[in-house]
């Protein structure tokens, strides 16, 4: 996702799909825009479901694009998925999240004329 994770939108992706994001509680993970040192922000995202712990996780350095790489080390601990607070998005959520995603699809079929 390119979206930064304060958006209406990784909001609700989070509460829709259950998952959690990876950087919370590790820091900030300003990904964007690697050329500019003064103008960077976390805007690419790792998720995961309850049942993998993050064993490590890191931002790499430049490669040459305008995002900086992030690397992340997961175990599957399903014994652990009680752990973490997951949100789940409520009726109205869901009909927001399902009216934006008709609405895209919308807008990408128009764009394949």
């Amino acid at each position: 996702m390119n979206d930064v994770a304060w958006s209406y939108s990784t909001r609700l992706f989070k509460k829709v799909s259950e998952l959690l994001d990876a950087r919370i509680g590790r820091g900030m993970f300003n990904t964007f825009h690697a050329h500019y040192r003064f103008l960077r922000w976390p805007l690419d995202h790792i998720f995961q479901s309850a049942e993998f712990q993050i064993k490590h996780m890191a931002k790499l350095p430049d490669i040459g694009s305008d995002h900086f790489p992030i690397y992340a080390k997961f175990q599957y601990c399903p014994a652990q998925e009680d752990l973490h607070e997951v949100e789940t998005a409520d009726a109205e959520e869901m009909a927001q999240a399902d009216e934006k995603i008709t609405e895209d699809a919308r807008r990408s079929n128009d764009s394949c004329d």
